[in-house]
């Protein structure tokens, strides 16, 4: 496997400013990544290419096109801007900076069907608000056949999270292992109450909790990824 530069900011590489969009060097290293023997004993085999609209996607050979997607958020610049002065400066460039590092993405469906993409429903609810320990959460819960607030949305794409087998498996091979704990539960980045807790930061401190414990799993994840190469 090509050597994947774990530090490198994808926006760099973006011309629209989405790397999930258009980054040719974050599509390799997916591509680099996830071309592997599934626990299904199947080979997963990616190949990149461009649709009409000039989007990159990852061909593969046994679910429909696949599309990056920032794990992460970093609440700057959204929510009426209620987090403006949360962080200092260099404390919010950090957070942006390494959530658009290779550590920071992950593939899913890239297209509708019958309703919202995974990507899209996990930024729509409120109840999730893009939170990828959140949405962990809940592709857990599929695997178990449990209720969450994306549980139709991840059926429909029952397709693609059969790969895997189960939970364990998806874990280990999108290099998740990081964001659980021993007992195989989800390391949440804020306290969590069964989705009933507001998803979003409700103070300084927790925004400060939520940036400090991101950054952790990413780079934990990132040097998963090295030495997986």
């Amino acid at each position: 496997m090509k050597l994947i530069d774990i530090d490198f900011d994808f926006r760099q590489d973006s011309k629209c400013g989405d790397p999930d969009t258009d980054s040719p060097k974050l599509y390799e290293a997916h591509k680099l990544l996830w071309s592997k023997k599934l626990p299904t004993g199947k080979m997963f085999a990616l190949e990149i290419k461009c649709d009409s609209y000039g989007r990159l996607l990852l061909k593969n050979n046994l679910c429909m096109n696949l599309s990056s997607d920032r794990m992460c958020l970093h609440f700057d610049g959204r929510y009426s801007n209620k987090f403006d002065g949360w962080l200092t400066d260099l404390e919010r460039e950090e957070l942006k900076y390494r959530v658009r590092t290779i550590g920071g993405h992950i593939v899913f469906p890239a297209h509708k069907k019958n309703g919202f993409t995974i990507n899209q429903a996990r930024g729509v609810s409120r109840i999730i608000c893009d939170r990828f320990d959140l949405t962990l959460e809940c592709i857990r819960r599929y695997y178990k056949q449990e209720e969450s607030p994306l549980v139709n949305t991840l059926i429909n794409y029952k397709d693609f999270f059969d790969l895997f087998n189960d939970f364990k498996n998806y874990v280990d091979f999108f290099l998740l292992q990081d964001f659980l704990n021993h007992q195989e539960q989800i390391e949440f980045s804020l306290p969590f109450d069964n989705f009933m807790r507001p998803s979003l930061p409700q103070t300084v401190y927790e925004y400060k909790q939520y940036k400090q414990h991101t950054l952790n799993l990413i780079n934990k994840r990132n040097k998963r990824i090295i030495e997986s190469a």
